[in-house]
């Protein structure tokens, strides 16, 4: 996991209550955990993502000093894949914009500000659309597969493409669900999207860092 996911992972187990919030299935004695980075686990069908166990983190730069991160949580979509025709998958997801968190309650308020005396918002504005990715083409190469498809956010559409791997897959203990994780990760312009405020002293490119747990329908 890379110091972006780990910096993600850190700020939502802080939002919601730290390790001490966690089930005990992470007790010492508790079995070793059920999924693993064993494609052979992984069965055809369709899938949903698990809101509760996903996440898509942002990072940009502040004025040259550091990076800054956020969240954005509750992802939805389906995942259709069958293990002999990797290449052959689907994934269509919708991001709730307006679910965005970052460390800063100022912060997280301005990115859904609407705009001052009827003007654009500087950001999203109150009540944004939720994003989404349609997948065009699936290369899969092994563990990694590179995914290109269609971003709609703020109301502009572009083609962006993902870099992939398989995380794990197996049954999950508690609803028995046969569940599989990918990690992705890209870079977009937010001005492509009309997002421009701040440029360039906070950074037009944003990166992009997606955990999602899919489960089979």
């Amino acid at each position: 996991m890379n110091r972006f996911a780990i910096a993600a992972a850190a700020t939502l187990l802080a939002v919601t209550g730290g390790i001490a919030a966690a089930p005990a299935i992470f007790a010492q004695d508790a079995p070793q955990v059920p999924g693993a980075k064993d494609a052979a686990r992984v069965t055809a069908g369709t899938y949903s993502a698990d809101p509760g166990h996903s996440l898509i983190a942002f990072e940009v730069n502040h004025f040259g000093f550091n990076d800054y991160f956020g969240i954005f949580g509750d992802v939805a979509g389906t995942l259709t894949l069958d293990p002999a025709n990797l290449d052959a998958s689907t994934v269509d997801v919708a991001i709730p914009v307006a679910s965005v968190t970052t460390a800063s309650k100022g912060l997280t308020d301005h990115l859904l500000r609407a705009g001052k005396d009827g003007a654009k918002p500087d950001f999203f504005g109150p009540a944004p659309q939720a994003a989404r990715f349609v997948s065009t083409s699936v290369k899969a190469d092994g563990m990694t597969a590179t995914i290109t498809g269609d971003l709609t956010l703020n109301g502009v559409t572009k083609p962006v493409t993902f870099e992939a791997e398989f995380t794990g897959a197996g049954v999950n203990p508690f609803n028995k669900k046969e569940t599989i994780g990918f990690e992705a990760e890209t870079t977009i312009k937010r001005s492509d999207f009309g997002v421009n405020y701040g440029i360039p002293v906070v950074s037009d490119e944003v990166e992009l860092d997606i955990s999602v747990a899919f489960e089979k329908q």
